[in-house]
């Protein structure tokens, strides 16, 4: 690596400098643009104090605003929660009253409940009316009959609450209850119908406190700021919250939305948050234009000495306004020669050499990876001849201690102030964390096309075991059907026994595999659990004894072979991969045959399940195709097997693969799957 003579390495850019003229009435010019500037900042002061007051104004008014517009659907969210909450008990009830009588008022309910259900005082009396009994005044809550004797107005409204019940099929409000006087209470009832099959069984009542209610949803936060009181409620002393007067501030009216009641909330903010943001940000803006007005007067003062270094400021200007075209993240200024002629200290700590050790240096640079050197100076040349487009150039650069980092470089003619160039200033900017989140996206992606597999096949197995158990259903009906002929000797037992109770297995076998797929399509998590494969396999492949075709052979390993697995999922996944198995070895010209083989490597930490055949195997263009859905390599097939064995795989961390048995000489299927810790699952009672 060349290095240049230290002379060269003082560079103060003499081919940027140029001749200034002083120009004449400069101080007077200088001294009207002070003035002009002052009276800007004068301006710019009064204008952002008057904007900063109208400002605090309208962020208190959406502040308010925005106040009532959470009262009103946390009570709307509440009353619908205790809406919930009384068909849960009209569900009780239903079940539990085998009479068809109502439910005392003094039952316990079964029900968790929300907030309205469970505060003391908000529901005052709640039952359960059957329906065709709903105008008897001896049946529901015993403040329901009260509340209908009260006044005539009241019994109007509860059966028009009834009513609507019942034929909108919906919950439904009535009140406020009035006394015999007329008064108004803050009692309101809430109807919650039931039905069964489309017909109307009742309604569950309940008599709601609306005073007990709102405070009991309006928090202590919002209570210390705010004035709520029920618009009916027109006496000082009726308000939810202490503080002044409603008349006296800005009120926010808020409906409830109750169905059957008009009733309406009085919002008003009591205590107004003083905008901190605004204020602190006009001090800074006085406190910025005192420092513009310091420096001005110091510009003045030094005028005189800035004529003088006004040939060295141009220079500066003209290379600032180069860094300026470029991204400010590592700078680095280089000759149409290649040389460096200047780096900033975050270009210095990204490659971890010093300016000085950089200064004055040709291509090839300290920082450039050993094997990249070719590479790197094609792209400097191309740079030097044409420069870089929009985007930039990737490359990468070597850290001196060795890691190499991912950047992207953009270059900017550098120019005299006459607009000739001299060379080119470079923003480089590290993007090693954006390569490895493209990385982790792109796994991530690979999970979440995973996953979406597992779904769609899910949802076609579920839909193959519905159109399935009808037949199915009729093939063991069928069969006992024969049985029983059988027992009445009106058919040759000898010959048919044997033919009825095989047809009687495997449609009671058919029967399993209908709800296990139907399981395993409905299952959205895995219920994982440590799982011995030795003792899976052979119950899984005794169940299979009665198969069409080959029967799987297999020699069980001595020691357990221990995974973390779904039982269900992993029954399924080998059933189907035997069962492909033997249908593929019948096809093959030698004797069908269907071998399994169980390993496990405990350095890898994974256990190997492999099922092999005697058939024509797979080839290797149909190799990258098999395992997509809906495609299938066997006549009628639906192409969804080795789709669904491969999703399971999938969802416990595994891999499948497919090759040529050496010594079948067809297909051979491997699930690999990693191990559980066998300390973990050991059984009862082992040493």
């Amino acid at each position: 690596m060349a290095h240049h003579p230290a002379a060269d390495h003082s560079l103060d850019f003499a081919l940027l400098q140029t001749t200034v003229a002083r120009p004449s009435g400069r101080n007077r010019v200088t001294l009207l643009w002070l003035l002009g500037l002052l009276a800007l900042l004068v301006g710019s002061v009064v204008a952002l104090l008057l904007y900063l007051n109208n400002f605090e104004e309208e962020e208190a008014a959406r502040r308010r605003a925005a106040d009532a517009q959470w009262l009103e659907q946390s009570v709307q969210f509440h009353f619908r929660r205790l809406e919930d909450d009384l068909l849960v008990l009209a569900r009780q009830a239903v079940l539990q009253a085998s009479n068809a009588q109502p439910q005392a008022d003094t039952s316990a309910p079964q029900v968790q409940g929300g907030l309205l259900w469970r505060e003391p005082g908000v529901v005052l009396s709640s039952g359960w009316m059957p329906a065709g009994q709903l105008g008897q005044l001896q049946l529901g809550p015993e403040r329901w009959q009260r509340d209908r004797e009260a006044h005539p107005d009241n019994a109007d409204a509860l059966t028009l609450m009834q009513t609507t019940t019942q034929g909108l099929r919906r919950s439904a409000y009535a009140g406020l209850m009035l006394r015999p006087d007329g008064t108004a209470t803050d009692v309101i009832w809430l109807a919650v119908p039931f039905f069964d099959g489309g017909d109307f069984v009742g309604n569950y009542l309940a008599a709601v406190s609306l005073q007990q209610a709102l405070a009991a949803l309006v928090p202590t936060w919002f209570s210390q700021s705010h004035s709520v009181r029920l618009e009916n409620q027109p006496a000082p002393g009726d308000m939810l919250t202490r503080g002044p007067e409603l008349a006296d501030l800005q009120v926010d009216r808020v409906a409830l939305n109750l169905p059957g009641v008009d009733l309406f909330l009085q919002v008003a903010l009591t205590q107004a948050q003083p905008a901190t943001v605004p204020r602190i940000f006009f001090l800074v803006a006085v406190l910025f234009l005192l420092g513009m007005l310091v420096a001005l007067y110091v510009l003045r003062r030094d005028f005189v000495k800035r004529q003088r270094v006004q040939t060295l400021l141009q220079a500066q200007v003209a290379l600032r306004t180069a860094m300026e075209n470029s991204v400010t993240i590592g700078l680095r200024a280089w000759d149409l020669q290649g040389r460096i002629l200047y780096v900033n200290d975050a270009f210095t700590r990204l490659v971890g050499f010093s300016a000085d050790e950089l200064m004055g240096l040709k291509m090839p640079f300290p920082y450039w990876p050993p094997d990249q050197h070719e590479l790197l100076v094609q792209v400097h040349e191309g740079i030097i001849a044409h420069g870089t487009s929009g985007n930039g150039v990737e490359v990468q650069f070597a850290h001196r201690d060795g890691h190499l980092i991912d950047v992207l470089i953009h270059e900017a003619p550098l120019n005299t102030a006459s607009g000739q160039q001299i060379g080119w200033m470079s923003s480089v900017m590290d993007i090693s964390e954006r390569k490895r989140a493209q990385r982790m996206a792109a796994q991530q992606q690979e999970k979440l096309e995973a996953s979406g597999r597992l779904i769609a096949v899910g949802e076609v197995a579920s839909t193959l075991a519905h159109e399935l158990n009808q037949p199915l259903g009729a093939l063991s009906s069928f069969a006992n059907g024969l049985l029983n002929r059988l027992g009445d000797n009106t058919i040759t037992l000898p010959e048919l026994l044997p033919v009825v109770q095989r047809m009687a297995r495997l449609a009671d076998r058919a029967g399993g595999i209908i709800r296990r797929v139907n399981d395993f399509a409905r299952r959205r998590e895995l219920s994982r659990h440590q799982l011995d494969l030795v003792t899976f396999l052979t119950r899984v492949l005794a169940v299979r004894g009665d198969d069409d075709g080959p029967s799987a052979q297999w020699s069980a390993p001595a020691q357990p072979v221990w995974v973390d697995a779904d039982e269900l999922l992993l029954e399924h996944l080998v059933n189907n991969l035997v069962a492909n198995a033997q249908d593929w070895a019948a096809i093959g010209s030698a004797q069908p045959q269907v071998w399994i083989d169980l390993r496990q490597d405990s350095a890898q930490g994974v256990a190997a399940l492999s099922v092999a055949d005697t058939g024509p195997g797979v080839s290797e263009e149909a190799r990258e195709s098999i395992f997509n859905a809906f495609v299938s390599r066997k006549e009628g097939g639906m192409g969804m097997g080795l789709a669904i064995c491969r999703s399971i795989v999938e969802a416990h961390h595994g891999q499948l693969e497919v090759g040529r048995d050496p010594v079948l000489g067809g297909a051979r299927f491997t699930v690999v799957l990693p191990l559980a810790q066998v300390a973990a699952v050991l059984p009862e009672g082992a040493p």
